[in-house]
């Protein structure tokens, strides 16, 4: 067996990444790489994304109940509607990544995300989704970026998006469901 998968205590083959932590296996078996629709769950990958820049992803998905809470569960009209007291309070919050810029650009991005048409992030964003996406053999394949992502970069930034890099896009592609990045081997591959 490659070295890009790891056998878990339960027998499944998954991406290597995974390791032994089992909110990690439960994200990959259950999450990473299924097709995510609708701009709510959109933009809250993308916050979750931003925050991560920078970070581990394991570090934000056990935060995220906490990320889910004291955002009001990504609800855009509720975060569009944060204030500077809000930012403080949240920059209080030992159980978040209490980093301005990030939390700023989340409530400036639900801002703008609150201006489109109902319907209108999720077709931009799955707009660059590639027609066809190789699957890779080895983690070796897997890109940072690809055209896409760039693409989808400036798209964003050019309407005013913060923390929408083509890396961090790349890495919401693959959890997104946009590509699927789950290497030979995988049992998600089979």
């Amino acid at each position: 067996m490659s070295t890009d998968v790891r056998t878990g205590a339960d027998g499944r083959a998954r991406c290597a990444w995974v390791g032994d932590d089992p909110e990690y296996a439960r994200y990959h078996d259950e999450e990473w790489g299924v097709a995510l629709h609708g701009d709510r769950a959109l933009f809250e990958k993308l916050s979750l994304e931003g925050f991560q820049a920078g970070l581990s992803w394991i570090t934000i998905l056990r935060k995220r109940p906490r990320f889910r809470e004291v955002f009001a569960g990504f609800e855009l009209d509720a975060v569009a509607a944060f204030g500077p007291d809000d930012v403080e309070r949240l920059m209080m919050d030992a159980g978040m990544i209490r980093n301005r810029a990030k939390i700023e650009a989340t409530i400036s991005n639900a801002r703008l995300v609150q201006q489109l048409d109902p319907g209108e992030l999720d077709a931009l964003m799955w707009s660059f989704a590639p027609a066809s996406h190789r699957r890779p053999a080895t983690f070796a394949e897997v890109p940072a970026t690809t055209p896409a992502s760039d693409a989808m970069s400036k798209a964003l930034r050019k309407r005013g998006f913060r923390f929408v890099g083509p890396t961090t896009m790349y890495a919401l592609m693959q959890s997104a469901g946009m590509v699927d990045d789950h290497v030979d081997g995988c049992w998600r591959t089979l």
